[in-house]
């Protein structure tokens, strides 16, 4: 609840979303050809990434961004499609005065949710050895400020806690259980270890919660109609896209290196613009005849956030 000025009502296509039966997968993406293609792939939502937000610019998942890097991003991200974005917000980048400015810079730029956890910044991946835990009482507090921040009901808080690779799953599920009676919306138990741990999590956390499906991570479960057995409402899958592009251009740069030869693509130019709402814009150009004989006309318009031709 906000303590400070009523919630103001705005439409949740998110919260929809986890209101209906069934899970809601949200594959990760940093940039917004990812999360176009998230979106073109059929999938209600997308995840902005932090460890890829964090390697695309050049850096490992070590919490060496700042919250304007990663609030600028999630904006970018956001304006480039129509489904809602769930964005990492590592530790809130502060105490509580500054994680009340990170809710409201990410709310503003139409993030759907945000997720807050309570490492000690520097941060480190979850899925890493070495992390430490600020005290139950301190991320309770730091969600507390999260919840009070927001301006609407429309954008959600996501608790994280780290504390099963540091305290074990008991404090874990203790703190997600916290944050949940304090406001939060979901619960986010980073890396349970084995199935048994996974499976628990939803049994015994008294609210919706999270699975975060890592490849090659501390969590065994890789399977989303599992997850969604096991009772989990929300599945980010963070490490997809950024995994496929390394091997896809390591593979690409090879073949260039050893042949010399440019590979074929499988669309014109024109087709891949199309997919980034060239047609729109082109409609844009006629409309004020800004080069508007050099546009072929004919050319099948598929709108800023359609899926790309023989795709539903």
């Amino acid at each position: 609840m906000n303590t400070t000025s009523p919630l103001s009502p705005r439409p949740s296509p998110l919260r929809e979303l986890l209101a209906a039966p069934g899970l809601v997968v949200a594959p990760g993406a940093y940039d917004a050809i990812g999360a176009r293609l998230v979106e073109q792939a059929g999938f209600s939502a997308v995840y902005m990434t932090g460890a890829g937000t964090s390697m695309a610019r050049g850096y490992p998942d070590f919490g060496l961004l700042t919250q304007t890097e990663m609030v600028d991003n999630a904006a970018v991200m956001a304006g480039a499609v129509g489904i809602p974005l769930v964005a990492d917000a590592d530790t809130g980048y502060g105490n509580e005065l500054n994680i009340t400015r990170t809710v409201r810079e990410y709310e503003a730029r139409g993030v759907a949710a945000i997720h807050l956890e309570d490492q000690v910044s520097p941060k480190r991946c979850g899925h890493l050895d070495g992390k430490e835990v600020v005290a139950r009482a301190d991320f309770v507090s730091r969600i507390r400020a999260a919840v009070e921040a927001r301006r609407s009901d429309g954008f959600l808080v996501i608790a994280r806690t780290d504390a099963r690779a540091v305290h074990g799953l008991d404090e874990a599920i203790d703190r997600a259980n916290a944050a949940l009676d304090v406001g939060a919306d979901i619960a986010f138990v980073e890396a349970p270890q084995t199935h048994r741990e996974a499976a628990q999590v939803p049994q015994r956390v008294r609210g919706a919660c999270l699975l975060n499906i890592v490849a090659g991570g501390r969590t065994p479960v890789l399977d989303t109609a599992q997850a969604e057995a096991m009772g989990y409402k929300l599945a980010l899958v963070p490490g997809l896209l950024v995994s496929a592009m390394i091997e896809a251009a390591d593979a690409a740069l090879n073949a260039l290196r050893s042949t010399r030869i440019v590979p074929p693509v499988g669309a014109s130019v024109g087709e891949t613009f199309r997919r980034f709402g060239a047609d729109d814009w082109d409609r844009l150009r006629r409309r004020f005849n800004a080069g508007a004989d050099a546009i072929d006309a004919q050319a099948p318009a598929v709108g800023l956030h359609a899926a790309p031709r023989g795709h539903a």
